[in-house]
């Protein structure tokens, strides 16, 4: 685990509904700069939605979200500013198939960078080697496997220089044999200092690798403690019934 320093991100209240279906309750949330979190829960706990919203993919309907003191929904930093700095990866990667893996890991600093050329070419390859796929470069997503996308997916988010990375899901649509690939390179990036949140149903993974756990529940974080304390000793009822279904699974 990496030396943990002040927080980057806060969020207050922040909820969220689609139509009447009510998605997030009002979730708090804090990110310090070097730290993992890994947020489990059942599917339907409004885990996915809580990253899209940290994102502004969706936009909350009520809460605040703090980026280094910024009030992001206020306008106090662009959104196109605050978005360069907050990285995603997705559970189906989210590739351009007409691109090669070193062009889909150039285009967006070019375009929302402003890259040179020159200088955006350099981070994409510099990152593909970082994880494992820089003799893949010349390769399109449709001659790749599902965890060979997904390792360009995270060069690709890497390329743009953020200082936290969202990762949804991002080894659920991976054959299980492909996992292993992912969680390797997260765990480096774990190890190098990075700020991740990690939306994740990989227990081990939370277990060993993230420094703070949050379980969600019915769109509020029920729980949230460091993994000894999640996996060792729940207060929550509905953690410790979590816990025990899908460790059993595994």
């Amino acid at each position: 685990m990496s030396e943990i320093g002040e927080p980057i991100l806060k969020v207050n209240g922040l909820e969220k509904s689609f139509g009447s279906n009510v998605i997030l309750c009002g979730i708090d949330l804090e990110a310090a700069a070097g730290e993992t979190v890994a947020v489990i829960g059942s599917s339907g706990s409004g885990k996915s939605t809580m990253l899209r919203c940290l994102n502004l993919l969706e936009r909350p309907d009520s809460g605040e979200i703090f980026f280094r003191g910024k009030n992001v929904l206020s306008g106090e930093i662009p959104v196109s500013q605050y978005r360069a700095k907050v990285g995603m990866v997705f559970q189906q990667f989210n590739l351009f198939g007409n691109l090669t893996a070193f062009e889909n890991c150039v285009v967006a600093q070019r375009t929302v960078l402003r890259r040179e050329r020159a200088e955006a070419e350099r981070n994409a390859l510099e990152y593909l080697s970082r994880v494992g796929m820089y003799e893949y470069r010349n390769a399109r997503p449709r001659q790749l496997s599902g965890g060979q996308k997904q390792r360009v997916a995270i060069a690709r988010a890497l390329a743009m220089d953020p200082e936290i990375i969202l990762f949804d899901e991002p080894t659920s649509a991976l054959d299980p044999e492909m996992v292993g690939e992912v969680l390797r390179v997260m765990r480096d990036l774990a190890g190098s200092g990075l700020t991740m949140i990690v939306v994740t149903h990989e227990m081990q993974f939370a277990r060993e690798v993230s420094d703070r756990v949050i379980f969600m529940d019915g769109g509020l974080i029920a729980e949230e403690g460091t993994p000894d304390v999640i996996f060792g000793s729940p207060s929550v009822a509905r953690t410790r019934e979590f816990l025990s279904r899908v460790i059993q699974q595994e």
